[in-house]
């Protein structure tokens, strides 16, 4: 037996926004309670994009500095993996 993850195949096979604003908003949509995405190029300011809440109860807005809970504690290892690599130039 398999696990089809329905909703992140709708999510693979539809368009994408146009803006990366406007995919936060449609992420939105698929029950997350909030969203940050962060964009950082080299020598620009960084960009943040938020939606959501961060709090839901004071309906208190996301912004770049709201903090959430991660499911799983491999998201964290992952993401500085992948930063290592960057700056190393092998990714």
């Amino acid at each position: 037996m398999f696990f089809v993850p329905w909703i992140l195949i709708k999510a693979w096979i539809l368009p994408l926004p146009n803006t990366v604003q406007d995919q936060v908003i449609q992420a939105l949509d698929h029950g997350f309670d909030g969203m940050i995405v962060c964009v950082d190029e080299a020598g620009k300011t960084p960009i943040f994009y938020t939606g959501g809440w961060n709090n839901r109860e004071t309906k208190t807005p996301a912004n770049e500095k709201t903090l959430f809970k991660i499911a799983r504690i491999s998201k964290l290892y992952v993401a500085v993996a992948i930063t290592k690599l960057t700056h190393s130039n092998r990714l």
